[in-house]
């Protein structure tokens, strides 16, 4: 049975589920849910462990000169002490390179069904590997490390393979042309070739570093190219258990194992313009900053680049049936992993008069303060705290913490002054409860970028039309992931719903209960639209796979076959 046969099922229910964009996945939402789950979270744990008491993480690949690795886990803000090798650039390309031209000439199939054999593994082998290696690099709590960077990359990886599939698919493989020209009646046969575009380099991030990079993996592997895979220097060790697996599958379906390869580099000499502009280099896909990421866009070519930043998501709070249940959804949202997620709420815009509920208008004050409120309870008990603010995976953010507060302080007011909490099972994390701010229209230099961690800004507005203005502007100009809008008139949603296309956002309208605002569901809701400031490429859909590959066609006379000799 062929690798594409093994995975055939799960792959057509993958293509049906992006068809109807329904609710499915082929993997359990929950830790405990996972088969054998005591079993797999002990060999896991024991996996990462073993990691740190080797020291030396080994990967056999090309042009290895050192050994690097600067990981501090915020949970222990010790040392992993885990070292990587690190390979000469050069050598790098020229092994993808090489080994593109036996996987450029895999069908269709082949190359599916080695990936997804490669997803197996990961979630069969490694996936609580990866869990604790996301916790002591990104910071997230043990379910986050599940979901977010285990299961829900692994559905977004499937998701790209699928999209990958229907663009390779709809090229025909060879066509007989007929015409007449004069009296002369042409016929001639065509073949068309899928032609991989090159090597692509691929930009993991610090807080989520597999949630962006195993689909971006997906999308060039499958369409032919090599990737060579550049982690953030604080969180090597999830993407170099990815490399190994991929290494390892690739090498035992009879491929060229340098198809990837891992690319490494420190805080005080980075790599990343050298890759991104390396003449070898033809695809990049790069999560992180705002300030990398337009570097990249305006840098990259002749490569073609596929980005996501950040920017100043937003929140209009105009009316509400339920007021109460809106901020324990926003609170929830606001503090999920300390804000430092892309599609964190930021900016909560409400009208200067307050909000219109069944029980007569609540003025801005009392909504700010409301908002507060709930945040703190969220936030307030160690045990509570620990399972939804995780840790702050930066030190810089602590510092950005204090600068804004001390600003928020002379220029507004300081709804909630952020403080460290004390983690129940890591006395030593490095924790942060969030910041709230009050300002008005007026401070708009405070809040009009991405102030990155648990900040948010709850901004006085004229009325429900400026409020509106000022956020769509927002994502307009800085760039917005999501948006999410609370209101009990048709008509101003339907105005709502209108300006934030035009602004390039998605937009969560009125969503209360248990499911948090900014969750992103695989197969359903596309991440990213490429029409604002946050991010030139959506995850995923045909435009993210479609050029990682061009078409080359041949052509010739078709002629009758020549009789044979008597």
């Amino acid at each position: 049975m062929s690798l594409f046969d093994k995975h055939r099922a799960v792959f057509e229910l993958a293509q049906q589920a992006c068809a109807t964009r329904h609710c499915w996945s082929p993997y359990p939402d929950m830790p405990d849910k996972y088969p054998d789950a005591a079993q797999a979270k002990a060999a896991g744990l024991a996996a990462f462990d073993r990691h740190l008491e080797n020291g030396r993480f080994a990967l056999d690949q090309p042009g290895i000169f050192q050994w690097v690795g600067e990981e501090v886990s915020p949970y222990t803000q010790a040392p992993l002490g885990v070292q990587y090798p690190q390979s000469d650039i050069d050598s790098l390309f020229g092994a993808a390179e090489k080994a593109m031209d036996s996987w450029a000439q895999a069908s269709i199939d082949q190359r599916i069904g080695v990936l997804m054999e490669v997803l197996e593994v990961i979630y069969r082998d490694h996936l609580f590997e990866v869990l604790h290696a996301v916790m002591h690099t990104a910071g997230q709590s043990y379910n986050m490390a599940y979901a977010g960077s285990g299961v829900n990359a692994l559905d977004r990886s499937i998701e790209a393979l699928v999209y990958a599939e229907q663009a390779m698919r709809s090229v025909a493989p060879s066509a007989l042309w007929q015409r007449r020209f004069g009296s002369s009646d042409i016929q001639l046969q065509k073949t068309y070739r899928l032609v991989p575009r090159g090597t692509a380099v691929c930009f993991s991030c610090a807080s989520f570093p597999t949630w962006n990079a195993w689909p971006s993996m997906m999308a060039s592997l499958a369409t032919g190219n090599p990737v060579i895979l550049k982690p953030h220097p604080a969180t090597v060790l999830p993407m170099a258990i990815t490399v190994k697996a991929f290494r390892q599958v690739l090498q035992s379906a009879g491929f060229d194992p340098n198809l990837v390869t891992l690319a490494l580099d420190t805080t005080s000499e980075p790599i990343g313009k050298r890759l991104v502009q390396h003449p070898q280099t033809a695809i990049v896909d790069f999560t992180g900053s705002v300030r990398f990421g337009q570097w990249v866009e305006k840098n990259a070519h002749p490569a073609l680049a596929f980005t996501e930043t950040a920017g100043c998501n937003t929140v209009v709070l105009e009316s509400a049936e339920d007021l109460d249940a809106v901020l324990r959804n926003l609170a929830t949202t606001m503090c999920l992993f300390s804000a430092q997620m892309c599609t964190s709420p930021q900016n909560i815009y409400v009208p200067q008069s307050g909000v219109h509920t069944p029980q007569g208008l609540v003025p801005f004050k009392e909504v700010a303060t409301r908002l507060a409120s709930a945040v703190q309870a969220l936030t307030s008990e160690p045990k509570k705290a620990a399972m939804i603010l995780a840790t702050i995976q930066s030190p810089q953010t602590l510092a950005l913490l204090q600068e804004m507060q001390d600003s928020g302080a002379q220029r507004g007011q300081v709804l909630l002054a952020p403080q460290a909490y004390p983690h129940p099972e890591f006395p030593l994390a490095r924790t942060s409860t969030p910041l709230m701010l009050q300002v008005t229209t007026q401070e708009r230099d405070l809040y009009a970028e991405e102030r990155f961690g648990p900040i948010s800004f709850v901004i006085a507005c004229k009325d429900a039309d400026d409020a509106l203005h000022q956020a769509t502007q927002d994502a307009r100009t800085q760039g917005g992931l999501t948006a999410f809008l609370y209101s009990t008139q048709e008509d101003y949603i339907a105005r709502a719903e209108t300006a934030y296309a035009r602004a390039g956002a998605q937009l969560t309208i009125n969503l209360v209960g248990a499911m948090p605002l900014n969750f992103a569901a695989a197969y359903s809701d596309y991440h990213v639209t490429g029409l604002n400031p946050a991010g030139n490429a959506t995850l995923t859909n045909l435009a993210f796979v479609a050029s990682r590959f061009g078409i080359v066609q041949s052509r010739r006379p078709v002629t009758a076959p020549q009789e044979k000799a008597a």
